[in-house]
């Protein structure tokens, strides 16, 4: 079985930066597969998980995704195959404020036909939104509002329930339980877990926090992996 996802001898560098920031040999990540990615502050995380989904693009080396490398592809087309093939819950969430909150969990439906379509088996994807928004503890008063005026905990939950609407293949989670408290993390992973199982779809979490280490099928340290984290460490 070929991996969901795959990184190759794979080298990145912000511009005006003097060293890489990412210099990695090679990471899989399989179907239905759990990874929670940990490391200290600034050992590339978050730039790891841009690259895995094809935000950017690395300077050499590869990222392939069901098979086909971001760099092969067009800026545009890169971006309709993340919404097709990709959820990302990002670390500042990246709602739209004005957007209520089920229309913000409605989007990945509305920008690929493949989300729409995968949404659609268990019958629409607003019913599909709605069991999500359930599921992560949010109560119906809340999804007509606009998303800017929820807290902080519950905007992270919205972001969660948009990153799985429609069944993606590939989840990347950065610190998505940071603005949580530990009841609602747990019930947090349970739902995330539980939909990355039943639809079998790879997830790749970053977080600090190693008390939820062990819910998840593989830990990798990032700095054990990247040697550009471990050059500036010493």
């Amino acid at each position: 079985m070929n991996p969901v996802l795959i990184a190759d001898v794979l080298r990145f560098t912000w511009p005006g930066a003097d060293a890489p920031c990412i210099d990695i040999d090679q990471l899989e990540v399989q179907a239905g597969e759990t990874v929670f990615l940990h490391g200290p502050s600034g050992c590339g995380k978050s730039t790891l998980l841009s690259l895995l989904a094809g935000v950017l693009v690395a300077d050499s080396g590869r990222v392939v995704l069901l098979g086909q490398d971001w760099a092969a592809q067009s800026a545009a087309a890169r971006d309709r195959r993340r919404v097709a093939h990709v959820g990302y819950i990002f670390q500042q969430f990246n709602l739209l404020p004005y957007l209520s909150v089920i229309d913000n969990v409605l989007l990945p439906c509305r920008f690929s036909a493949q989300r729409h379509a995968q949404a659609s088996r268990e019958g629409t994807p607003r019913a599909q939104a709605e069991a999500l928004l359930s599921q992560m503890g949010l109560d119906a008063a809340l999804w007509r509002r606009p998303a800017m005026t929820l807290s902080v905990g519950q905007q992270q939950r919205v972001a969660a329930a948009r990153a799985l609407i429609g069944q993606p293949e590939l989840v990347i989670a950065d610190e998505p339980t940071s603005a949580l408290d530990e009841d609602r993390r747990e019930a947090f992973l349970d739902v995330l877990l539980s939909a990355c199982r039943t639809h079998r779809s790879a997830l790749v979490f970053v977080s600090h926090d190693q008390r939820i280490a062990s819910r998840f099928s593989r830990q990798v340290l990032l700095p054990g992996i990247n040697r550009a984290a471990r050059s500036e460490a010493s």
